[in-house]
């Protein structure tokens, strides 16, 4: 799936105990082998071992037998790859298919005249981390098809809805309040094309390709009141956007390494609580992991050896929920974003998909730190991996450049790379989602859609 904005669900029970003590010791169960779609001749050559200097790793085979190590049990700053271990929290509580909904609502005793909405109208989040222009785009069309063009009353959002990117909690504002604020002037601009950047006007272009839309002529909101944000919201519905399915939204934030991520997180918990999913889970004792945020921003820790239990115990759960791990995490030479940045040389080679992983990079805390995780597959099997320079804070493109040549390596000790076809790219985050009226939330199977505390259809006034 490729971004454009930026260049950059309750599921089965855990994994049986049976496998947790060897989740705690880094390793998991055997898996079932795949059959390899090609492979190719080795083409790394081994490089000097100064080459990986400042470098810790620890590598395992899909049954969980350590291949190599130095360093393994120290805890680093994992920083991003703590997205995978968001990526796993998210998918056992809420499910690949999960999608968040936002609710359009007319503010009590408001009523619809000559195409004006006499009253508030009022936006009520309930989450969604990926809701952008072209999904703001959606819910115009639909307002419009209501027969709303104007709103004369304000526009009023909760503080569960977002729009746009912030780069996670080093750019949110801390006051929700102003937080608030700033994505009802975000969502006003998004709603009126006399609003609208270039980068807008691109977007709808791009959305009406994809949907069949004329490009000629954009649905158009305007507000004409003010603009206020509630902690509690309520009205008559008038529609529902339900954002693209989680497993979509996961990949897309992975491959570009979007701290946004953190949206997620609130939904299910902070930085310590992401903490006790794993011990729990992993059955591990108290202070072998923290993490501090759900995007790797600040002082996260947990070791090499744990990150690759992290990516196993992944990649089978979304085996057992009927994806492949580059359904949420870039397969290298595949997707675009911080891999195909940072590891030109794998992105380049033909043998595609044959690593999937997660970057992690922080320019300053701790130092600096640079980690690569992940998967290789290999003429002679699967094999995880990580691989990381601590205190690396002005020789990251160096630390990225021993990472892959230490990948390169582990590449061609075990026969070469076998490469996959790519997936299919997934939908855009305005193509992807849907809009949905209130009479249309009928046809929704039971369970799917989730009702709020008051939400009766609504019918413009005669």
């Amino acid at each position: 799936m490729r971004g454009r904005a930026v260049p950059l669900a309750a599921v089965a029970a855990l994994l049986a105990f049976a496998a947790v003590p060897a989740l705690a010791a880094g390793r998991a169960p055997k898996s079932a082998a795949r059959t390899p779609r090609r492979s190719v001749a080795p083409k790394a050559a081994e490089p000097a071992p100064s080459a990986f200097s400042g470098l810790v790793w620890h590598v395992e085979t899909e049954a969980g037998a350590e291949v190599d190590g130095r360093l393994s049990d120290e805890p680093i700053n994992p920083a991003s790859v703590t997205k995978a271990a968001t990526t796993l929290w998210a998918l056992e509580r809420l499910g690949p298919d999960h999608r968040f909904e936002t609710r359009i609502l007319a503010a009590h005793g408001a009523t619809v005249r000559a195409g004006e909405l006499q009253g508030d109208l009022v936006v009520e989040g309930t989450g969604d981390p990926d809701f952008r222009p072209e999904n703001a785009m959606l819910v115009a069309l639909k307002l419009n098809e209501l027969g709303i063009k104007r709103i004369h009353g304000a526009l009023v959002v909760n503080r569960r809805f977002w729009i746009g990117w912030e780069n996670g909690s080093q750019g949110r504002d801390p006051d929700p309040a102003k937080r608030a604020l700033t994505m009802n002037a975000r969502l006003r601009q998004a709603l009126d094309p006399g609003r609208w950047n270039g980068l807008m006007r691109r977007s709808w272009v791009e959305l009406a390709a994809a949907r069949g839309l004329d490009a000629q002529r954009p649905p158009k909101v305007v507000v004409a009141g003010g603009s206020r944000e509630s902690a509690r919201v309520g009205g008559r519905l008038l529609a529902v956007h339900r954002s693209r399915t989680l497993r979509a939204t996961l990949h897309e934030l992975n491959c570009y390494s979007n701290n946004d991520i953190e949206r997620i997180g609130e939904s299910l918990g902070d930085g310590p609580e992401l903490t006790s999913f794993l011990r729990e889970r992993w059955r591990l004792p108290a202070g072998t992991i923290q993490f501090q945020t759900a995007s790797g921003l600040g002082e996260n820790r947990i070791s090499p050896r744990l990150v690759v239990g992290l990516m196993r115990d992944l990649e089978q759960t979304c085996r057992r929920m009927g994806m492949e791990l580059e359904d949420v995490l870039p397969a290298v030479g595949c997707d675009p974003g911080t891999v195909a940045h940072f590891f030109g040389t794998i992105a380049a080679a033909p043998e595609t998909a044959a690593v999937v992983g997660k970057t992690g990079t922080l320019t300053a805390t701790d130092g600096g730190v640079s980690v690569f995780a992940g998967v290789i597959r290999a003429r002679e099997g699967n094999f995880y991996f990580c691989v990381g320079e601590p205190r690396a804070a002005g020789r990251l493109r160096r630390a990225r450049w021993k990472e892959e040549q230490f990948v390169l390596d582990l590449l061609a000790k075990h026969g070469g790379a076998v490469g996959r076809a790519c997936r299919a790219p997934g939908a855009a985050a305005g193509v992807g989602a849907e809009i949905l009226g209130a009479s249309e939330l009928a046809s929704l199977p039971d369970g799917v859609h989730e009702a709020g505390e008051e939400a009766p259809a609504f019918a413009p006034a005669p």
